[in-house]
């Protein structure tokens, strides 16, 4: 089985993750693909394969050499986004692409554009895998886990590269926040790790955002419209006056780079109760934390106007930046960037608009930066992942272990 067909074979696994759900994995299919994994771990002659009660898989590929080297990780996670559906995936792949539109379904006219996306041109003449325009593709993240086993494999089958002890895992709920939640990272028994979880080829991510959630609730007033004045409180009507009073400019669709925003991600209710959900994201701490004060004074400010408490604000941190955690052992980013090198990878390092499970591992005592998986457009049906990044990120992975073997010479 090469890598293609392995990740091919992956996508007929149904593993959309669920926000709704009280469970560890949030969805019962998700037990279906991991155990199925197990299975295949097995079968490729990992050691220590084990699938803990609350969905992880955990694995070693033993070292093959005298040297004390020291364990290195590498993490994907095995759920898809609750975003669009991953069910019934039909992958196809696009032959030395041209450079034009790549036509999903003609008849919907669905269509990858170049003029859109224009990165879609750094893989003219590739082959690349794409969706039919209905379903996502599960690159995200299940590119990470083909290629993280292929390297095991191609290790396991060249004993002329050196390398220690390699600990692979692979996580449920990544994609609702939760991926790290239930990470055993004593059992990994890593110095240090890589989530196999970026975008484009070259991607080495240590920065991400600090993130938090915020639900706030309002309460209104309900009398007949007839007679409603000075007397009615509309709580959607306040719940758009409280949104409205947040900057316009502070939102994802306003803001790139450092810039952090202010998400409303739902709004809902009636003249009685209304429920607004926001997240709220910054790569500063400072500026993250004061993003959550003006929230608070915002709400408090409403609750001024209308003399009551109508509107009531919870704020959850989710996870901060691991650049705090990253800072004091940068020889983990400097061998990263030798194995790309090494795999005629360009390195691109940047700041993730986002986060990964490594940014809260890293929090947990496990240094864990990023590192690009291949695909493009995650969490939609205009996915597409080119073969070659397959390939690169494999290679990539396996230049990590050979140059770790050598870190303490």
């Amino acid at each position: 089985m090469d890598i293609v067909e392995r990740f091919l074979n992956y996508t007929r696994f149904d593993t959309q993750s669920s926000d709704s759900s009280t469970t560890t994995p949030s969805t019962e299919k998700q037990w279906d693909f991991v155990r199925y994994l197990k299975k295949e771990l097995e079968s490729e002659g990992l050691d220590d394969v084990y699938l803990d009660d609350l969905g992880y898989l955990y694995a070693t590929l033993p070292a093959n050499c005298d040297k004390k080297a020291p364990v290195v990780g590498f993490i994907a996670h095995y759920d898809t986004s609750p975003d669009c559906s991953g069910a019934n995936i039909c992958p196809r792949i696009v032959e030395n692409y041209d450079g034009e539109d790549i036509v999903l379904d003609a008849e919907a006219d669905i269509r990858i554009s170049p003029s859109v996306f224009p990165e879609l041109l750094n893989h003219k003449g590739e082959d690349i895998i794409v969706t039919n325009g209905h379903t996502l593709l599960g690159a995200d993240d299940k590119a990470g886990i083909a290629e993280i086993v292929e390297a095991m494999v191609y290790l396991k089958n060249h004993p002329e590269i050196e390398h220690g002890d390699i600990r692979i895992a692979f996580n449920p709920d990544e994609e609702i926040g939760c991926g790290a939640h239930n990470f055993d990272v004593e059992r990994f028994g890593c110095e240090w790790a890589y989530t196999i979880d970026g975008s484009e080829v070259g991607e080495l991510e240590f920065e991400n955002f600090n993130a938090a959630s915020a639900k706030i609730t309002v309460t209104g007033v309900s009398v007949h419209p007839g007679y409603a004045k000075n007397k009615m409180i509309n709580a959607v009507g306040v719940a758009t006056e409280l949104a409205s009073l947040l900057p316009a400019n502070e939102k994802p669709e306003a803001t790139d780079g450092y810039e952090g925003f202010f998400h409303l991600t739902s709004l809902s209710g009636n003249v009685e109760n209304a429920e607004l959900s926001y997240i709220i994201r910054d790569h500063d701490r400072k500026k993250f934390e004061a993003r959550k004060k003006q929230l608070v004074r915002l709400c408090e400010q409403i609750n001024e106007k209308y003399g009551r408490k109508v509107v009531k604000c919870d704020i959850n941190d989710q996870y901060y930046n691991m650049r705090e955690q990253i800072d004091p052992v940068m020889h983990v980013i400097d061998i990263a960037i030798k194995a790309m090198e090494k795999a005629s990878v360009p390195v691109k390092i940047q700041a993730i608009r986002g986060g990964t499970d490594g940014a809260q591992l890293s929090f947990k005592g496990l240094p864990c930066p990023n590192i690009f998986a291949g695909g493009m457009n995650f969490h939609g049906p205009l996915e597409y992942l080119p073969i070659p990044s397959l390939h690169k990120a494999m290679q990539t992975i396996v230049q990590i272990c050979n140059i770790t073997a050598q870190y303490n010479d």
